[in-house]
């Protein structure tokens, strides 16, 4: 059961509030959402929450035991619409790449909530069901107990790392991200041949250092996992 209810009913405030909302836990989740998405991870306080809703911060707490739990309820809010709408196919292969990116993407829709929701265990429904749903397309690959659980533990991680790194790339002001495009091509893509053979052979292909490896990376991965599938088949 989640933190957020395991909260005594009799402390859920159920008159409106000055602005004339009704408070819910899911009200609150999504205000803290539009909160953190405008002014940064860093930013936020349970005050200004309090004022987004038009309540006492002191409400907050009768939803959410503090602002850790709050914040694991925001995380697990991304791993639900992350998975909505997801469907198995024939292919679990296919549907794990889906799965990772789904993931990441989601991430990359809040940058601001990514500071800490890819690096959390939030042990809520949504996740719990995305992890039960990863697990089991591996199992479903062939794979035995323990290495179902490490390849999804891989999986997961490389399409979370990445959203990590591209979510900060975004939190980054206009002028930072260009001009960090804009190095691989006039910093690294006219250093010497004799003294960066290597750089001055490639360096047609640096600006795609300037974009997200998430895709080829989960390539990478699924492909040596569908191989090491196919092989205990054999």
């Amino acid at each position: 059961m989640a933190e957020s209810e395991r909260v005594p009913v009799e402390r859920k405030r159920r008159r409106p509030t000055s602005s004339g909302v009704v408070l819910s836990a899911d009200l609150i989740v999504d205000a803290a959402c539009e909160l953190i998405d405008a002014q940064g991870a860093q930013a936020f306080t349970v005050r200004k929450l309090g004022a987004a809703l038009g309540a006492d911060p002191s409400a907050v707490y009768r939803y959410f035991r503090n602002t850790e739990d709050l914040l694991l309820a925001l995380a697990d809010r991304l791993i639900g619409e992350s998975m909505a709408g997801f469907t198995p196919s024939d292919d679990w292969a296919a549907d794990l790449r889906d799965l990772a990116l789904r993931a990441y993407r989601s991430a990359l829709r809040h940058p601001q909530i990514a500071v800490f929701s890819t690096v959390r265990v939030t042990g809520r429904p949504h996740e719990q069901h995305a992890v039960d749903t990863g697990i089991g397309l591996l199992l479903r690959a062939g794979f035995d107990d323990a290495t179902a659980v490490r390849h999804y533990h891989t999986l997961v991680d490389t399409a979370l790392g990445h959203a990590a790194v591209d979510a900060g790339v975004l939190r980054l002001a206009p002028a930072q991200r260009a001009a960090d495009e804009q190095a691989w091509q006039d910093e690294y893509g006219n250093l010497p041949a004799e003294d960066y053979p290597s750089l001055h052979r490639v360096r047609e292909h640096l600006p795609l250092m300037g974009g997200s490896a998430v895709e080829p990376a989960l390539d990478l991965l699924i492909a040596a996992i569908r191989q090491e599938a196919a092989e205990r088949t054999e």
